[in-house]
């Protein structure tokens, strides 16, 4: 996993990860494990495990996803066998899996596992009730009442109630045993209350109303609702496989006798040769071993201006070979690769909570067991007013229309589809709470060097004394700076080679530490020094012959970076460890206002500055000297050209070097933040609203039915206005 490291991805496993999702308060995670979970059926199923496992002493976080069915346990001396059956305690099936699975396949065959079960449910369950509610008001209107008519209605419904009800009574069964309620209760008491009530009503011939086809109608109506939230929640959730896809299911594979053959990608290891033809894209992570070619990295750099590639450089998987053939040596396995990697953390992202969905969580906590209350009430006040049957109908329609699916589908929906769009942009954001921080933050702090810059200086101007050409005072420059690794030196010796001036060998050379080398060159001692003006000074045998000013230079996109987020009413500072007047000639043609300039800064002044910026403010940089304020900053940003420290401390990363890529972050968290708060609105105004409805009985005797329509269309308006937020930042340029 190194390759995925140098190529700006996180390590697996970092261990100095902060966790703004407030878990950093228990011991770090040792270990990962994974889990099947079987048996959800919707995102409140998810939430009950999850807060079940994160109870635990044992357990740093969790992140269960009822839409590839998976559980991921971070924390110290985990016991599996512990594990899986706090889950079985929730009422749930759980398997460790030893091995990692295919992701790709993983994800469709859940997604298509939880579609089919649903479609098939709610197949049976419309299917035989709306014709037989058709043929009931048939009969109705033609004052035809044969007395088969109520035992067909019952055999229909129960039908349903057993076929289509048999998910939500197990559930609702599995929470009633550990003492507790879920959204599946309240189906189950309305589903079998109807049917009980109806069937006493028929047997005992009491003469009183039936509710058989409000039964099987409310099953199938909830069951038609969750058929449409899991094919939405597919699309919503569709980014980690369009990553996936980008890795090709086959590769083709070199022999040692010059052959090839095709295998699967999955199934290519460390060290194998691989042929990649022009027009296919390179199945795992590797180092071109011969041939030359454009290769297209934008699903990873998010650049699309393909990269020359040739022996000896490195390639990573997904990527376009557009022009000449390639052969690699793969520097992963199959399943191993910067996709796979980034689909992981996508994955992860997705399935973590943000802080405002605690909210919903503590709602949802005590929402059941209030909807209980209210229903009995509702039924005990209509029966005290005589109105038995007409309290019935009420409290079974509160029941139904009070089910909390949408609070529970409000911020993972809308998590799901701005960390997916992120990704597609070559954003990689490691947590729901890291996106929702953002979404917040007014403030944005730039280490200048290797983020705003490129981080590679050139020489800017140089300056003679009289009679000294600029050829021969930057060749004698480079020639004594040649055997030099320091920023200035490299600089100086590129612009030599630029110029194409012939650079002699330097002898005697020699570092003076903080003030610059020397050496002797065609007989003569050449000294470059620092310089009070320019950045160094020429001197040849004790004579000053001219100045060389050697300046970093702005990234292309920094300028319009720092446009689009002072647009956005962010304020946008500049930490730098240069001089303040080079600090500035840099940050204010960017658009930095120069009081928001910090120059001189040591990595410890870093720190303390962005200490007493607040919680609220985001940090961006690349470096070593930038770990720590990363760490201590509200959210850190890390550069994909950054180093292993800096990235694992950042809690966002952006492979690739554009600083554009922050603004892109902002816009979609800013808008992923206020579905959220409209998600959040629907839900709880939803249930404000239908509750007094259902209790006060205006819905009439059909309630249960307009209950579960209802109940149906504000979980379909929340993942609707999550699609929508998808549809809005795809197409948006942002």
């Amino acid at each position: 996993m190194a390759e995925l490291v140098q190529l700006g991805f996180p390590s697996p496993n970092p261990s100095n990860t902060p966790k703004p999702d407030g878990l950093s308060q228990k011991r770090p995670p040792s270990e990962t494990l994974q889990f099947k979970v079987t048996g959800m059926t919707c995102a409140g199923c998810a939430t009950s495990i999850q807060r079940a496992l994160t109870a635990r002493p044992d357990v740093a976080s969790a992140s269960v996803s009822v839409t590839t069915g998976m559980a991921l346990i971070e924390g110290h001396q985990l016991q599996p066998q512990s594990l899986i059956q706090t889950i079985i305690d929730r009422g749930f099936g759980a398997e460790l899996l030893t091995e990692t699975p295919d992701p790709r396949s993983q994800i469709e065959q859940q997604q298509q596992a939880s579609e089919r079960m649903w479609r098939h449910r709610a197949i049976v369950g419309i299917g035989l009730w709306l014709p037989l509610e058709i043929f009931h008001w048939i009969a109705t209107a033609s004052h035809w009442h044969p007395t088969l008519m109520p035992w067909l209605m019952m055999a229909g419904s129960l039908i349903v109630v057993v076929f289509a009800g048999s998910a939500f009574f197990k559930s609702a069964l599995n929470a009633a045993k550990r003492g507790t309620t879920n959204m599946d209760t309240l189906i189950s008491i309305g589903a079998l209350s109807a049917f009980g009530y109806s069937a006493i009503n028929l047997l005992l011939r009491t003469g009183h109303a039936t509710y058989f086809s409000e039964a099987a109608g409310l099953l199938g109506i909830v069951s038609l609702g969750h058929w449409m939230e899991a094919r939405a929640s597919a699309h919503a959730g569709s980014a980690v496989r369009e990553l996936l896809k980008l890795q090709p299911e086959t590769a083709e594979l070199m022999k040692p006798d010059g052959s090839s053959t095709t295998i699967s990608s999955q199934s290519v290891t460390r060290g194998q040769h691989l042929r990649i033809r022009p027009g296919a894209r390179i199945p795992v992570d590797g180092r071109v071993l011969s041939g030359s070619s454009e290769v297209d990295e934008s699903v990873v750099t998010g650049e699309s201006i393909p990269v020359h590639r040739q022996a000896g450089d490195s390639v990573i998987a997904g990527s376009m070979n557009t022009t000449g053939q390639l052969v690699i040596e793969a520097t992963v396995s199959g399943r191993e690769t910067t996709i796979t990697r980034m689909a992981e953390l996508v994955q992860k992202a997705q399935t973590s909570r943000a802080p405002v969905q605690k909210l919903a969580d503590e709602v949802s906590a005590i929402f059941v067991p209030t909807v209980l209350f209210i229903a009995l009430m509702t039924l005990t006040l209509w029966s005290l007013l005589g109105y038995m049957t007409q309290g019935f109908i009420s409290a079974v329609t509160v029941l139904i229309i009070s089910c909390p699916c949408a609070l529970g589908l409000a911020t993972p929906m809308a998590v799901m589809v701005g960390t997916g769009s992120a990704s597609q942009r070559g954003i990689l954001i490691k947590s729901a709470a890291a996106l929702e921080h953002i979404g917040r933050s007014m403030r944005v702090v730039f280490d200048k060097t290797g983020t705003l810059t490129t981080g590679q200086p050139a020489v800017s101007r140089i300056t003679t004394a009289s009679g000294v050409s600029e050829h021969h005072l930057l060749a004698l420059a480079a020639a004594v700076e040649q055997p030099s690794e320091h920023p200035v030196a490299k600089a100086i010796v590129q612009a030599a080679k630029d110029r194409q001036l012939k650079i002699d060998e330097v002898t005697n050379f020699r570092v003076v530490p903080g003030i610059g080398v020397s050496g002797v060159v065609s007989a003569t001692e050449v000294r470059v020094e620092k310089d009070d003006i320019a950045t160094a000074r020429v001197i040849q045998a004790g004579t000053v012959i001219g100045t060389i000013d050697v300046k970093d230079r702005a990234r292309t996109d920094a300028a319009t970076a720092v446009r689009r987020l002072k647009e956005m009413n962010v304020t946008v500072s500049m930490l730098s460890g240069d001089k303040l007047t080079t600090a500035r000639e840099i940050g204010v043609p960017l658009g930095i206002d120069a009081a928001h300039i910090v120059a001189e800064a040591t990595p410890e002044q870093k720190t303390r500055f962005i200490q007493s910026a607040g919680p609220n403010v985001v940090m961006v940089g690349d470096g070593l000297n930038d770990a720590a304020a990363l760490a201590q900053s509200g959210l850190g940003v890390a550069m994909a050209s950054g180093t292993n420290v800096a990235i694992d401390a950042a809690a966002v990363v952006i492979p690739g070097d554009r600083v554009e890529a922050i603004a892109d972050l902002f816009s979609i968290a800013r808008a992923t933040l206020s579905t959220i708060r409209q998600n959040l609105f629907f839900a709880f105004f939803y249930n404000a609203v239908a509750i007094p409805l259902a209790a006060f009985g205006l819905l009439g005797s059909s309630g249960p039915l307009w209950a579960a329509a209802a109940m149906g269309l504000s979980d379909i308006t929340v993942v609707g206005n999550a699609l929508r937020l998808r549809r809005r930042l795809k197409r948006s340029s942002l």
